[in-house]
């Protein structure tokens, strides 16, 4: 019975892996799937970021606490339980030799890149923004190379510009970003799209649209706006609104954006057209119809505009909405929120954060 076992087990391995083992003449990576999860030794770097902080305890979740690495850099050390959770390093991600230091010590399979500069901070910053996500990326690449990691790096809605089609965005179509942030996203797709095709690195990414969270506070993102408009409602507070009406963006909460990123990294290398990187969407709406929204559940609350020419240039060149479709058919994305319920579950969980009570409804 176990020979029987046996065989049948090796049989539906191969079966599995077939096109693996076809492509490894092609500089084409395809990690040998079994039925147990791909990521096995996982190294965050920006772990205490906007994303990073929220995804090393999503990572924590799923797979053991112990083989999942915080990875930081000095003035952003891990605190509480990101700290007390599991193993942290310090990792610049514009030092290689602490990087593959890191990756021995702790036999990292798999890497996620998630040092940058958001898009309105980037723009103050040109040089500190192509050194971190060019030169950063760069620096990973080569180390996935020679280590033979996976590596995930998120792009952004940035990565487009006003020459882009606006609406339903498709997967394929022309990037001509005339931001900082957007040059170095779109370099980054094409360098790891680069280190797949020539050296088989396992590169995979997703363009992330405008995250909205209430655990990280906002880090000065174009998008940001919809993060700071759910805390001013909490605390009844009069919303300033740096975006003009009609201001359309994708918009994602942050957990259906961790999901995708754990999703991508598992999924079946053998489906995927595409690797860098994917549109994912959720929802669109401009400031008029995230305020109607919050004044369902906030009656009270008010808004009134405060524009910020700089943001407004940079979202006027972003596109309205994406077309996730590849997504969708290469490795069965779906988001689990719309606007509604991410609306309700934001105010519940800022009023906890902040301690405030529940307001009686009429």
């Amino acid at each position: 019975m176990r020979t029987q076992a046996l065989k049948k087990f090796i049989i539906n391995f191969v079966a599995e892996n077939e096109k693996c083992f076809a492509d490894t003449g092609k500089a084409a990576v395809c990690r040998l799937r079994t039925n147990s999860l791909t990521m096995k030794n996982i190294l965050v770097i920006g772990s205490t970021g906007q994303i990073g902080s929220e995804l090393t305890m999503r990572l924590r979740k799923e797979y053991p606490t112990s083989n999942v690495v915080c990875g930081y850099i000095k003035g952003a050390e891990p605190k509480g339980e990101l700290l007390e959770s599991g193993p942290a390093a310090e990792v610049d991600i514009t030092n290689p030799q602490q990087i593959a230091e890191t990756v021995d010590k702790y036999n990292i399979d798999s890497i996620y890149n998630l040092a940058a500069l958001l898009s309105a901070v980037a723009e103050g910053k040109p040089q500190l923004a192509w050194k971190i996500g060019v030169g950063g990326l760069y620096n990973c690449l080569e180390i996935s190379r020679e280590k033979g990691c996976a590596l995930f790096t998120p792009s952004s809605i940035g990565s487009f510009g006003p020459t882009t089609p606006h609406d339903k965005t498709p997967q394929d179509t022309i990037q001509r970003p005339e931001t900082i942030y957007g040059v170095t996203k779109v370099t980054g797709e094409m360098l790891s799209d680069y280190y797949a095709r020539r050296f088989g690195v396992d590169t995979r990414s997703v363009r992330f649209p405008g995250l909205i969270s209430y655990v990280a506070p906002p880090g000065g993102g174009t998008t940001d706006y919809a993060v700071d408009i759910y805390y001013s409602a909490v605390k009844g507070e009069k919303f300033k609104c740096p975006l003009k009406p009609g201001t359309f963006m994708d918009m994602m909460y942050m957990p259906d954006a961790l999901r995708a990123a754990v999703e991508i990294m598992e999924a079946d290398p053998s489906r995927l057209k595409h690797r860098n990187s994917f549109n994912i969407a959720s929802m669109s709406f401009d400031p008029e119809i995230i305020s109607a929204k919050i004044k369902e559940y906030v009656p009270g609350f008010e808004m009134e505009y405060e524009l910020d020419p700089l943001r407004q240039a940079i979202a006027d060149s972003w596109p309205d909405s994406l077309d996730d479709s590849c997504a969708r058919e290469e490795w069965d994305w779906k988001p689990q929120y719309d606007l509604d319920s991410m609306t309700q579950d934001m105010l519940k969980n800022l009023r906890i954060k902040f301690g405030i009570a529940e307001p009686a409804m009429a």
